[in-house]
């Protein structure tokens, strides 16, 4: 089976935002996540959220970690969780596993379809960038449960050393 790189799609109608995951979504993706969360939250009018999961092939830690972060985004802002439309029983797993659906409304089909989604463009990262929304990503998912903090704890921990070096040593000389 070939897997397809990852692409986001969305769309924002009625007051309804739709994002919709394809292809193998990885960490190359986390800036353009990111910067969904960040609009969502200060969307006007938002109503609900669907994160549609049923083209994706594959989700890193990382774009779960901001998967994640939308839920927490929008909470207080509308009336219930965001929902995540999943129907592959190993994604379905995995939400499980990371705790999801204590933030989330886990269904394997939604209850309507948007007319069309827009291809979002990818948004590039610098390496410091992409390395700071990794270790955000990852933090996220250590504060939704105790599994997760013990999963995801040396990854976070690595990733803060390796930040603090890079702090302290001096920029290269151009």
């Amino acid at each position: 089976m070939m897997i397809h790189e990852g692409r986001l799609k969305a769309a924002f109608d009625s007051g309804v935002f739709v994002l919709k995951l394809c292809g193998d979504v990885r960490l190359t993706l986390c800036a353009t996540l990111d910067d969904q969360v960040q609009r969502l939250a200060a969307t006007p009018g938002l109503k609900a959220v669907m994160i549609d999961l049923r083209d994706t092939s594959n989700v890193d830690s990382t774009a779960l970690g901001f998967l994640a972060k939308v839920a927490m985004a929008v909470q207080g802002k509308i009336e219930q969780p965001p929902t995540i439309v999943a129907d592959h029983p190993d994604v379905q797993r995995m939400l499980d596993v990371m705790g999801f659906a204590h933030y989330f409304t886990l269904v394997e089909a939604p209850l309507s379809e948007p007319r069309e989604l827009d291809e979002l463009p990818q948004i590039e990262a610098d390496e410091a960038g992409l390395q700071q929304r990794i270790l955000d990503a990852h933090r996220t998912l250590m504060h939704m449960n105790e599994h997760n903090r013990s999963e995801f704890q040396p990854l976070v921990t690595l990733l803060e050393e390796q930040q603090r070096e890079r702090e302290r040593s001096p920029a290269p000389l151009k």
